[in-house]
């Protein structure tokens, strides 16, 4: 990769992590379809992906927590069920071809997300189920383990359709399921012998500055609506090159 080319996946880099922590997520998704479009190898994207998942979604979480948007009560049963799924779906390797079709569907979670679904902020909220919670929480872990992403894309949509808690909530809870299987699909692959590529760290820190700065605007409700339409539409071409490779 030469210098203009690397200068602009760090750029888009930095746009990924600054739009994704806005909305209380890691941006594995929006990694991988980067790392994707550069042509980057399976085998290196899914470690990558959920190490910078981590330390993008910690900042997040931190700035939520702050803004006291997080509920324990609707967090735990989904990552008492996604925790040890995750760390089993970190242990399963898939097929090139499969993998690309499974990111390409969840590319779509992600558009969703971004682009937003509207909720009534002032309607009640119904109550969680949590034999639900646990299949959700489950088979989301697993699905992150395997593809590299947090599984906060999934979490997201399906809290605000059940009407389970608010955005901000959402996005507060989103956040730390995002970091705890991220964790959780590192840990898996580590026991594959999996080691830490040193052009990571390069990755990492804009990432994390990124997020940092994302996550802050994010729970100040600063409105970035159209640059969460322009990646919305990024991700979906994306979505649809991956899916028609």
């Amino acid at each position: 990769m030469n210098t203009e080319t690397l200068l602009l996946f760090y750029l888009l880099l930095f746009f990924v992590a600054f739009m994704y922590s806005s909305v209380g997520h890691g941006g594995a998704s929006g990694y991988l379809a980067l790392m994707a479009f550069f042509s980057f190898a399976p085998v290196t994207m899914r470690p990558t992906a959920l190490l910078l998942n981590i330390f993008v979604s910690l900042t997040s979480f931190i700035q939520y927590y702050r803004g006291k948007h997080f509920k324990w009560k609707l967090f735990y049963p989904f990552a008492i069920a996604s925790v040890p799924a995750a760390f089993i779906g970190g242990l399963v390797t898939i097929n090139p071809k499969w993998y690309k079709i499974i990111l390409g569907i969840l590319l779509l979670f992600s558009v969703i997300r971004l682009l937003g679904i509207k909720t009534d902020e002032n309607k009640p909220h119904k109550k969680q189920s949590l034999l639900l919670s646990l299949l959700i929480g489950a088979l989301i872990g697993l699905l992150s383990g395997m593809i590299g992403i947090g599984g906060g894309i999934i979490l997201s949509p399906v809290i605000l359709l059940l009407q389970w808690g608010n955005m901000k909530q959402t996005a507060a809870v989103s956040a730390l399921f995002i970091l705890v299987n991220s964790l959780a699909g590192m840990a898996g692959l580590f026991t594959k012998q999996f080691h830490f590529d040193s052009s990571m760290l390069t990755m990492i820190v804009i990432a994390f500055v990124g997020g940092l700065l994302g996550s802050y605007l994010g729970a100040l409700k600063i409105n970035n609506t159209m640059l969460k339409k322009v990646l919305a539409i990024v991700l979906l071409m994306a979505s649809v090159k991956l899916l028609l490779a």
